[in-house]
């Protein structure tokens, strides 16, 4: 084990959403308040994977990604199945009949103590427009499973941003 892990973790800055911490010769960010995040693969009925596109101000450029959404943030009681399936009908304007469970994941260890909970949504089906809340400016895409590499090529050659959670879908292309 690294000396690091038993240093005293210190907190030089909160603010409303993240924490910067240092612990030992490490910086990281962590979420406050102990929110966490849910990270949805939705896949309609007619073989077409939702996802979504918005800008991200950490990027300053649009982002493509698997829809996704806070649990705890502004629900108390919040579970992830509730919170996957309230932010997929707000991002998406459609809805699931249940989620499945998929595990716990870490996208940057080295830097963000975030974790993201992945899910599968069944029975996916729409109820609605999508597009976030007020100010958050998603645009919604549905895309047939086979067409999802040559669609993500197409947005990083437009200059989007792609989210490290879309090697997921790509995942047989590129692993061949």
């Amino acid at each position: 084990m690294t000396p690091d892990a038993d240093a005293p973790v210190e907190t030089p800055w909160e603010g409303k959403w993240i924490v910067a911490k240092r612990q030992g010769r490490w910086e990281y960010v962590a979420r406050a308040r102990g929110i966490r995040a849910a990270v949805i693969v939705a896949v309609d009925a007619e073989g077409h994977l939702l996802m979504v596109e918005q800008y991200r101000v950490p990027l300053g450029r649009r982002c493509l990604e698997l829809p996704a959404g806070l649990i705890g943030d502004e629900h108390e009681g919040d579970t992830v199945e509730l919170a996957a399936i309230r932010e997929l009908e707000e991002e998406t304007g459609h809805t699931a009949e249940r989620v499945e469970l998929l595990g716990e994941y870490f996208s940057s260890p080295g830097m963000v103590s975030e974790s993201f909970t992945l899910v599968r949504a069944h029975g996916v089906r729409r109820v609605g427009e999508g597009g976030g809340v007020a100010g958050e400016d998603i645009t919604v895409h549905r895309v047939p499973l086979a067409g999802v590499s040559a669609f993500v090529a197409e947005k990083r050659a437009e200059g989007v941003a792609i989210d490290v959670r879309m090697l997921l879908p790509l995942a047989q292309v590129l692993l061949g």
